[in-house]
């Protein structure tokens, strides 16, 4: 009975895992593969450089799919405000829709892109969504975005975008815009109310861009205006060339795959 005992013993302990059976290497072999990854990347720092681009695609990546299911979610606020300066045909199949401020220099030098896309593509609407992101530190970069919203409420789309490119033209940005310059760029427009009727757009428009991703401006997004799918929509967390935006076109203005 006893070697019945013995003999089970013996075959359960051949059975069960030893504490180090896990371990692939000693100890003294991993410290030696450490210390030859390390000299073999001081020899190749180029695959660190290689490394952090892969991720930070990755991240950039998972940025733009979270911001495209948030463009969906929020799409009836992006796109059906009335109150926000819209132009171009009310029917329009494809919406592009910019976040912007008039003291963004980045946004300047998309004013000039947005032109030429908006004469290159007169079947598509733009949504301009004025956030005055430098309100805060400089006055001129919210009262420029008032003046506007009473513009296209009181006068319309024509009066707005002769506002709009003027106040860029001055190339005056980052600190250097004026009420003078606000005033210039409004012309003889007789506009009535005061900056307290537009606060509740400017903060619902801080809301949606926030809640969008955007972190700062320029901010852009171009989907379908109705049936709007993931594959359909694309943002730019920033500036665009023209042939990015109009692939954005292109790529919302496209059949559905059968």
């Amino acid at each position: 009975m006893q070697q019945a005992n013995d003999a089970e013993a013996v075959s359960k302990a051949a059975q069960a895992p030893s504490p180090d059976a896990e371990a692939l290497f000693t100890p003294q072999q991993e410290a030696r593969i450490g210390e030859v990854v390390k000299a073999y990347l001081l020899k190749h720092p180029e695959l660190l450089i290689e490394v952090d681009q892969k991720l930070q695609q990755i991240q950039y990546d998972e940025q733009i799919t979270a911001m495209t299911a948030a463009a969906l979610q929020h799409q009836d606020a992006l796109l059906n405000d009335k109150s926000v300066p819209s132009i171009g045909p009310a029917d329009a199949s494809v919406v592009l829709v910019e976040f912007f401020d008039y003291q963004c220099i980045v946004c300047a030098r998309q004013a000039v892109v947005m032109q030429s896309l908006m004469k290159n593509n007169p079947q598509v609407r733009f949504v301009f969504q004025e956030w005055p992101i430098f309100g805060a530190r400089w006055k001129p970069s919210f009262n420029a975005a008032e003046t506007g919203l009473r513009i296209w409420q009181q006068k319309g789309g024509d009066a707005y975008m002769n506002y709009h490119n003027a106040l860029f033209a001055t190339g005056h940005t980052e600190g250097a815009l004026t009420q003078k310059d606000i005033t210039a760029a409004a012309g003889k427009t007789k506009l009535k109310g005061k900056e307290s009727d537009m606060l509740t757009i400017l903060s619902r428009t801080d809301i949606l861009a926030k809640n969008v991703g955007f972190q700062g401006t320029p901010g852009i997004i171009v989907m379908p205006a109705s049936g709007a799918t993931a594959d359909k929509v694309t943002v730019f967390p920033g500036g665009a060339v023209e042939s990015m935006l109009q692939q954005a076109i292109d790529k919302a203005a496209a059949p559905a795959a059968e």
